[in-house]
């Protein structure tokens, strides 16, 4: 339970960077003392530091939605054995002396935590913003995030106060495919997404495909998930089928009737005046121009004092 709960603070579970202090570049003196600052702060950005994983405090925001433990063991036992071949890239903590905040490299220092071996790290000195490009560059680096992991964390972005053109810049997308990742974020409900999990074979049409099924409307999100809970199914791909499979049933429309033959209204001396026809939960009321003579503009006209009177009559 221990290793799940740092697994879960290490993956970002916790406030927003946009909820945390600014970190702001130094600011150097002019002069002699000033040259040697910039320099022992430009010596400092392209170390590589031994940092005591203790001292390594979650950052960011969170962009897996689940872990794969055979790959975290494998992981540890590589580094056992061969040791840390990769540095993991921190910045200094914006308001705790002595402590960094993971940039990147997270399941790393994991691994090393549990090994007891220090963190080879990289130092460097990152706002908030800054920070998310980095993470958001690995991210896309790996090219392994799934298609609703990129929309979970381009969501956290949005809600962090973030606009469009960082949250692309972050990701390395245009703003079309922000949208669409967006449009996805926003309509799935975040219960639901953390449920289903990472969906790796997943793409964007599917989980559109469920977007417009939970828009269709008229089922809870809690009797949702937990029949994605109770179900067989064992990987996350399988978990997005239940759910979307449960919510295209619930919500399937019944079968349309015939449709029937049009009404003739016709005037006092056996005139047409129009047709009505009833399909699909609508009226529609047909008019001959030629014959009506002006009578269906006359009636657009009239069609608010004829509702009042009809909701109020006298």
């Amino acid at each position: 339970m221990a290793r799940k709960n740092l697994l879960e603070s290490l993956m970002g579970n916790d406030k927003p960077a946009s909820q945390t202090a600014d970190l702001h570049a130094p600011r150097y003196s002019k002069g002699a003392i000033g040259a040697i600052s910039r320099s022992v702060a430009d010596l400092q950005a392209r170390a590589l530091i031994e940092i005591d994983a203790s001292e390594i405090d979650p950052a960011g925001l969170q962009d897996r939605l689940e872990t794969d433990p055979a790959e975290d063991e494998a992981l540890r036992a590589s580094i056992e054995e061969y040791g840390q071949q990769v540095p993991v890239l921190v910045r200094p903590h914006p308001s705790q002396q002595g402590r960094y905040q993971i940039v990147y490299g997270r399941r790393r220092v994991l691994a090393l935590r549990d090994l007891g071996r220090p963190v080879k790290a990289l130092v460097r000195n990152l706002d908030d913003r800054d920070l998310l490009l980095a993470q958001g560059q690995e991210n896309t680096a790996r090219r392994d995030l799934s298609f609703i992991e990129k929309a979970n964390f381009a969501r956290q972005m949005q809600e962090a106060g973030y606009d469009r053109k960082i949250i692309g810049d972050t990701l390395s997308m245009d703003k079309t495919l922000i949208s669409r990742l967006l449009s996805v974020a926003e309509t799935v409900p975040l219960q639901l997404i953390e449920t289903i999990g990472a969906a790796p074979s997943v793409g964007r049409t599917r989980w559109l495909a469920l977007a417009e099924a939970i828009e269709a409307g008229g089922i809870e999100l809690d009797e949702v998930c937990a029949m994605v809970n109770l179900s067989d199914a064992e990987t996350s791909d399988a978990r997005f089928e239940a759910a979307l499979n449960y919510i295209r049933k619930y919500t399937a429309k019944p079968k349309s009737a015939a449709v029937t033959e049009p009404q003739v209204i016709t005037s006092l001396n056996g005139v047409t005046i129009a047709e009505v026809r009833r399909e699909k939960g609508q009226t529609v009321l047909k008019f001959a121009r030629s014959k009506g003579k002006g009578f269906d503009d006359w009636l657009l006209e009239a069609l608010p004092e004829l509702h009042r009177r009809y909701s109020q009559p006298d």
